[in-house]
């Protein structure tokens, strides 16, 4: 079991404060929910444990070792899926797959999923928003990287692969830890740990609806 614990992030654009005081904790085998209106952080917040944004201040440790995300963003500690399709749209998904893995019984993971082998011929230009972000997130759970950063993973996605993703999801986190940020909060919230709210820069605990309603993330 591994574990990731922030201490303290802050981050500021020139006069505007974004995060505050930002500290949480995750262990592999964890899914945990990050929550926040647009503008409040929550992009910001894993661009910069993934190494691709620098904080103002940062404190981490992975397993009781200092963590700098921006040294360590070529380690096996870290992965991230933007909100933003990364695989090229002209290449067959058979023949994309291999470009980013070359251990067979890996390959044998992923085009043995049923949901691959029916597409697995067609271009990643022509799948389905939900499609190709099941595969997106089938091959980022074959890394082998211990915790994973998932930037609104349901977002206008189909309700046939909102079902398959969560499904996805529970299965990853047996050995990963999961951090999940999305507006969809009702599918969120059927498949974390634990969740958590950025409001004014500080992380605020969440256990259910009712807190989020609370908190003014969502209307009454």
């Amino acid at each position: 079991m591994s574990k990731l614990i922030i201490n303290k992030v802050e981050k500021g654009f020139k006069d505007h404060p974004v995060l505050n005081d930002i500290s949480f904790h995750i262990e592999t085998g964890e899914l945990l929910g990050v929550f926040g209106r647009n503008g409040s952080g929550k992009s910001t917040l894993l661009k910069i444990l993934f190494g691709t944004l620098k904080a103002d201040l940062f404190d981490g440790l992975v397993d009781s070792k200092k963590y700098n995300p921006s040294k360590n963003i070529d380690s096996k500690i870290i992965a991230y899926l933007p909100q933003d399709n990364f695989l090229p749209y002209d290449i067959k998904v058979r023949n994309v797959v291999p470009l980013c893995f070359q251990d067979e019984d890996v390959l044998d993971k992923i085009f043995f999923d049923p949901r691959i082998a029916k597409i697995e011929d067609q271009r990643i230009g022509t799948l389905s928003h939900g499609e190709r972000r099941y595969l997106e997130l089938l091959m980022i759970s074959r890394l082998p990287q211990k915790f994973i950063l998932l930037d609104e993973p349901f977002s206008m996605i189909e309700p046939l692969y909102q079902s398959a993703i969560k499904d996805l999801l529970m299965k990853i986190k047996q050995d990963k830890g999961i951090i999940i940020t999305d507006h969809y909060y009702f599918d969120v919230l059927q498949i974390t740990d634990r969740n958590l709210l950025i409001k004014d820069g500080n992380m605020i605990s969440i256990r259910d609806k009712r807190d989020l309603t609370k908190n003014g993330y969502i209307p009454q």
